[in-house]
């Protein structure tokens, strides 16, 4: 015969007070009452409550609240489908922020001494200290790292345009070799992975054939790296792979 009060307060992990004040301003009354006058709540409240709390976990005002669930045009569904849409909205905020933060503080470990406005202006979705970092954890390479925050340390706002710019038109480079049709062992897809090298040798750390194979092999397997290739053409992390590989064989013969 419906719920009480304290049994809904736990079920919704709210307390006795909160559902009270819900019933005094009209958001959710109770569906029923017992013999003795007891508030008492239908398996429909429930779920009004549900709409409620997720609302509210939004940050939406009751009032803005009670508009909403008492439109006549809305459903349970049509609900459930824009409280989806703003839940991954907000994840997809704190997400940013998350990386923000991460970014944030790979920059204090490097020794980068930018200040904020130069930060955002530069890096935008890149982030360079991922180069040196994971070289470090994937190969324990502590010189090539220490190495590495020496020189990021001492680069100045122009080093940093320098060193996004080259790497973009490389990328761009691989791009349009890819869409070209070059095979990845093509000469030119090779003289790319060279110069890709070489631009981590001269701003990084000394970049081996084998070390950028090794990073080869995370550009395609890290999804950070994947998304910084995959918007330009879909495959091309794969085929920057490739090409870094076929590049390392050819050093090797």
């Amino acid at each position: 015969m419906g719920y009480s009060v304290g049994q809904v307060a736990r079920l919704a992990g709210v307390t006795v007070r909160t559902l009270h004040h819900y019933d005094e301003v009209g958001l959710l009354s109770p569906g029923q009452r017992s013999a003795s006058g007891y508030r008492r709540y239908t398996d429909a409240d429930l779920e009004r409550l549900q709409h409620v709390l997720f609302y509210r976990e939004l940050g939406f005002p009751l009032e803005e609240i009670a508009v909403i669930l008492d439109d006549p045009g809305s459903d349970a569904l049509t609900h459930l489908r824009r409280q989806h849409e703003l839940l991954n909205r907000r994840i997809g905020r704190l997400q940013e922020m998350a990386a923000a933060v991460e970014r944030a503080m790979e920059a204090n470990t490097m020794g980068i001494s930018l200040t904020p406005e130069e930060r955002f202006e530069i890096f935008g979705d890149f982030r360079p200290e991922d180069h040196e970092q994971e070289a470090e954890e994937r190969w324990g390479g502590t010189e090539a790292f220490e190495q590495s925050r020496r020189r990021m340390a001492k680069m100045t706002k122009d080093d940093w345009a320098r060193f996004t710019a080259e790497a973009a038109r490389t990328t761009e480079a691989f791009a349009e070799a890819f869409t070209g049709g070059l095979p990845a062992d093509s000469e030119r897809a090779m003289e790319l992975a060279e110069e890709h090298r070489a631009h981590i040798t001269r701003w990084c750390y000394d970049c081996s054939y084998e070390i950028h194979r090794g990073l080869g092999d995370m550009y395609v397997a890290d999804p950070r790296f994947t998304a910084n290739y995959e918007p330009l053409t879909a495959g091309l992390t794969q085929y920057i792979r490739d090409a870094i590989h076929a590049n390392a064989d050819r050093a090797a013969d």
